[in-house]
């Protein structure tokens, strides 16, 4: 097991203090907030499906995308336990590509501060322009330059679960505020023995202007800039920024 499959295996017990029920109802408050409709919604990047869940229990049809296999494999399980109907993708974010318009769409988590390149960030803005309807909304949340430096940075964490340990070490790279982070995996066998499972992720910070601008080159329109799970404006130590836009776009698709 590696890659993806590594993260994927411990990935909803690594973020088990995330409140997905709490971000499904900010979500869908920020839609109403801004005039968005929320009848079908993409949820991009959407992991092992967590929010999806949340957001199709409340009435939304949901599109969940992402490219990981391994992580999308949960998904399924968990939306046929739960007997919920939800179309879930394997694509790259660069690669978008839905059957059609949805009303709006998220991409939650910090998942857009693992792309490390501007250009790749553009395609991804001009593929969700295409597919959010005119007037759609786009909401997202983004790690800020501050966390990287000051949060995560150099440091270290240890987390330990009933399934397993982890130790996670990150490095910090002042010029592009990026942050590269080691997780070993330790899990516990039946003869007592550990096996270590490895992973690396990659994550940049932006500053608030350069996502100002790369929504603007693609059409969209900021509405706000929030700060987590609130509807005011962030801090100067804010660790997470919630951004609304919407698409003011006029598109073709070509043939």
């Amino acid at each position: 097991m590696n890659g993806y499959g590594a993260f994927a295996a411990f990935y909803d017990a690594l973020t088990d203090d995330v409140d997905y029920a709490a971000w499904a109802d900010y979500l869908l408050a920020a839609f109403t907030r801004h005039g968005g409709r929320a009848d079908s919604l993409l949820d991009l990047a959407c992991g092992s499906g967590s929010l999806s869940l949340e957001l199709s229990s409340r009435g939304c049809e949901v599109v969940g995308v992402d490219g990981s296999a391994d992580m999308l494999a949960v998904a399924r399980e968990k939306a046929a336990d739960e007997g919920q109907d939800i179309l879930f993708l394997c694509q790259d974010m660069r690669e978008l590509d839905l059957y059609g318009t949805v009303d709006g769409a998220v991409c939650m988590l910090d998942s857009l501060s693992h792309i490390l390149h501007t250009e790749d960030l553009r395609e991804i803005f001009r593929r969700l322009g295409l597919f959010i309807a005119p007037d759609g909304l786009l909401v997202f949340d983004v790690n800020t330059p501050y966390k990287h430096a000051h949060v995560l940075g150099d440091n270290a964490f240890v987390y330990e679960r009933e399934e397993f340990l982890c130790a996670w070490r990150n490095r910090y790279l002042p010029a592009t505020h990026e942050v590269e982070m080691a997780l070993d995996f330790f899990l516990e066998e039946e003869d007592g023995s550990y096996t270590r499972y490895t992973d690396t992720v990659r994550e940049r910070a932006y500053s608030l202007q350069t996502w100002k601008n790369l929504l603007a080159e693609a059409g969209f329109d900021l509405l706000g800039v929030y700060d987590e799970r609130r509807f005011t404006a962030p801090a100067e130590d804010a660790q997470r920024w919630v951004l609304v836009a919407k698409n003011n776009a006029i598109h073709q698709q070509n043939d």
